[in-house]
């Protein structure tokens, strides 16, 4: 399999590094995560002045176009840098679900403001139980148990009883939204607003995934600069085979991670019958990287990997909780397991990973060899 992607992505990709590298420094970070808001709208505007707002709006909204699998780069970066939920909730999330209306829908003029950055969408998924960055959104997407499945409702923030919540990530903002349905505030409904609900939770998932890992690749790269400085018994740490071992480790996961992703990414954008099971099985894996990334370089930085005035601890709790927003382990273990098991006779292994046929037949390994993967995705 060949995963290799094209210049322009990987240039797109470096660009939007060598912007953040700046403009979203940690020590930067930090002073916006201490204000009352948490977030910085002179970042918001250079985010979007740099494209990233419209990359998924449709060209006729003033966006790029740009499909599921040019995300995948980009998120990792995201993540790398420890970005709020704004954006992706907004830009990648929220632009889907909007773009999913028909054309002639009012509220499709939404994704003109996003593309433009004037505007920042909340989306309230059930499989968050908190709304992230309600108070500071401009609308709301919401969801409504109508008798034929979810309902889209999209609500002003003023309509909105909010209240705001703790978390253990500084870069987070979450809330409790309370809110009254109507007619009003109804986009869609029926089995069409059940299939974007649906759409929505695997965007997210996947999102928080690539980000989970670009969080591991930066706590590995942290790890390697402070184990190439710190000094003991005369030697830099990293002299020591034990600590050169965690950090090997670490590499080990994160590329295991990267084709299991970048697979999901491919059966997003090309709605393959057995999305959930890549996408669970993408979550599951990068959740996995950045946990073990986190004790990993812990190990490494001691205690002090804790304290505040050490960058580790913002992308370590940061991807502490990406693992539980939009699915937690036992949600996606759960996804996987009933995946894999639900046709003996459907092939398992490498030559299978693009085979249509064993798609179409609806499944994804035996049933002995599908039961150990999930368990030892479930532990």
């Amino acid at each position: 399999m060949d995963f290799t992607f094209t210049e322009d992505q990987t240039a797109f990709r470096d660009s939007v590094s060598r912007f953040l590298m700046t403009e979203a420094a940690p020590e930067l970070l930090r002073d916006i995560w201490e204000t009352e808001s948490g977030r910085s709208q002179e970042l918001w505007a250079k985010v979007a002045e740099q494209g990233l707002m419209g990359l998924s709006v449709p060209e006729a909204e003033g966006g790029m176009g740009l499909a599921d699998i040019d995300w995948a780069l980009l998120l990792q970066e995201v993540g790398y840098y420890a970005l709020a939920d704004a954006l992706t909730d907004t830009a990648y999330v929220a632009v889907g679900m909007l773009a999913a209306l028909p054309a002639e829908h009012a509220a499709r003029a939404w994704l003109a403001r996003i593309a433009e950055g004037s505007c920042r969408v909340a989306v309230g998924h059930p499989l968050n139980p908190h709304v992230a960055d309600a108070a500071l959104a401009d609308v709301l997407l919401l969801p409504h148990a109508g008798s034929a499945g979810l309902e889209l409702h999209l609500v002003e923030r003023a309509q909105c009883e909010i209240t705001a919540l703790g978390s253990i990530d500084a870069s987070r903002r979450l809330f409790k939204v309370q809110w009254t349905p109507g007619d009003a505030t109804r986009l869609i409904g029926g089995a069409q607003g059940q299939k974007v609900w649906d759409t929505a939770g695997e965007r997210g998932a996947l999102a928080a995934a690539a980000q989970m890992l670009g969080l591991a690749q930066r706590m590995l790269d942290l790890s390697v600069d402070y184990v190439a400085q710190r000094k003991q018994f005369d030697k830099v740490i990293g002299s020591f085979q034990a600590v050169q071992h965690h950090l090997a480790d670490i590499v080990t996961k994160i590329e295991f991670a990267k084709p299991v992703l970048y697979r999901a990414f491919y059966a997003l954008q090309h709605g393959e019958p057995d999305l959930a099971v890549r996408i669970s099985h993408a979550k599951l894996q990068c959740s996995e990287a950045s946990w073990f990334a986190a004790r990993n370089s812990l190990q490494v930085h001691g205690a002090m990997g804790y304290t505040w005035e050490v960058d580790l601890q913002m992308f370590m709790k940061r991807a502490w909780v990406l693992d539980a927003a939009w699915g937690d382990k036992s949600h996606h273990a759960a996804r996987l397991t009933q995946g894999l098991l639900r046709s003996p006779q459907a092939p398992v292994g490498p030559g299978a990973t693009f085979d249509r046929e064993a798609q179409q037949c609806g499944g994804c390994g035996a049933q002995t060899a599908a039961r150990n993967i999930a368990e030892e995705m479930a532990a």
